[in-house]
């Protein structure tokens, strides 16, 4: 059974660009655009990229264990909807290139432990928030 709902996962399919928010060994925060998959078979969030294990994400990702994750959009009129995942991050020197084709070996997986979903299973204004694992 998959910690994200149905809803959910079909909402990060559709999407292909999210933001990874990262933080250093001294707690400064970083967060930069990045391509993504949610992989179905551990129900995790896979992050890759172009030369990855050159950037800080990488690094703080592996250096900590911690990362938070965000995708969402709005509708018109305005309809908000996404999706945060926060959780336990580890870095892999295999299977990036499965999440976009030119995608450097290298990954970024997070395993969820606390997702707020908000426009997808409840209203736009009322966030789905759970703890996981």
């Amino acid at each position: 059974m998959s910690a994200f709902t149905s809803a959910e996962v079909s909402y990060l399919g559709e999407q292909r660009l999210g933001r990874l928010a990262t933080v250093d060994a001294a707690g400064v925060p970083h967060v930069v655009p990045v391509g993504f998959r949610y992989n179905d078979e551990l129900d995790t969030i896979d992050i890759g990229g172009h030369n990855l294990s050159k950037t800080k994400k990488f690094r703080d990702a592996g250096a900590t264990g911690k990362a938070a994750f965000v995708v969402d959009d709005v509708l018109p009129p305005w309809k908000a909807r996404g999706v945060e995942v926060r959780g336990r991050a580890e870095v892999f020197s295999k299977g990036g290139g499965d999440i976009v084709e030119g995608f450097s070996d290298e990954l970024i997986r997070i395993f969820p432990e606390r997702i707020v979903g908000w426009g997808l299973d409840s209203s736009a204004y009322k966030a789905n928030s759970r703890s996981v694992g």
